[in-house]
């Protein structure tokens, strides 16, 4: 397979992936990286998106990489929680920058640990160009360094000071974590054709800081993902896509069972993914 790092609008970047699709498998699709945070462009960007790939050309999305803050830092802490739910759920192969299915953050660095080029050059606007708040050490549990290296061996950029409650070993234990919310999701995607390969269809705006849309597969199994981008509690009349679903995971973790879509609760900062059952 075949992945380019393509910066380009989509009209150019579908071009790579061949008349025939027989060039790039994937050219990486950043938008999520640098799109503003609001539910209705990001709808807008997905959907000019879809409308635009080839037949039978297989989507992706990159919610993070080493050269943009981390989406923790860029969103905040609960809505990293949504944008997780989103990457996991679009239709496509989601790529995830290391430590994001943890909820890391960028970290400040020492004007003494910098090592990035353009800050180290430009020392006046390290805070500005710098990269390396992007790039610190993976955090995998309590210990010293957090686990990435041996105690007493400075590694190459500070770890973050949060990094002995937010790690790999401490998320695990932990059933409301981002780490669990991430294994739910790629579980439930795993497990459901209709996440994992199905169509994708975006629903009207059904209120302010909304967006909605379904996933779909061929044997008629139907999931509809709603993602609130704002803080505020939404109630949804979502009855156009059907009367009775049943919530499979939600970001907070802490909700599943029976809804009614003509009057769907939507928390401030929440995604539900529901199955559609009639």
């Amino acid at each position: 397979m075949m992945v380019g790092e393509v910066y380009l609008p989509n009209e150019e970047l579908v071009k790579y992936y061949g008349v025939h699709l027989d060039e790039c498998h994937l050219p990486f699709n950043f938008q999520l990286i640098h799109l503003p945070w609001r539910a209705e462009v990001v709808q807008k960007a997905v959907d000019a998106y879809e409308a635009v790939l080839p037949p039978g050309a297989w989507p992706n999305w990159v919610l993070g990489n080493h050269d943009r803050h981390r989406i923790a830092s860029r969103v905040g802490p609960s809505q990293a929680r949504v944008a997780i739910m989103l990457l996991l759920t679009l239709r496509g192969t989601p790529t995830c920058y290391y430590g994001d299915e943890i909820g890391m953050h960028d970290v400040r660095i020492p004007p003494e640990f910098i090592q990035d080029p353009p800050a180290l050059n430009q020392p006046e606007m390290a805070d500005e160009v710098g990269r390396d708040p992007e790039r610190t050490p993976m955090q995998w549990d309590s210990s010293p360094n957090a686990g990435f290296t041996e105690p007493g061996v400075t590694p190459w950029l500070p770890v973050a000071e949060d990094y002995q409650s937010v790690n790999v070993a401490v998320e695990e234990q932990d059933p409301r974590s981002m780490l669990s919310l991430f294994r739910a999701l790629t579980e439930l995607r795993r497990r459901e054709p209709a996440l994992a390969v199905g169509g994708y269809a975006s629903v009207t705006a059904p209120g302010p800081d909304v967006f909605a849309y379904v996933r779909s597969s061929g044997d008629g199994e139907r999931f509809l993902v709603v993602l609130n981008f704002g803080s505020r509690k939404h109630q949804l009349d979502l009855s156009d896509i059907g009367r009775a679903g049943h919530i499979e995971v939600s970001t907070g973790m802490d909700r599943q069972g029976p809804v009614t879509l003509s009057d769907l609760e939507l928390r401030g900062d929440e995604g539900v993914v529901i199955r559609l059952i009639s």
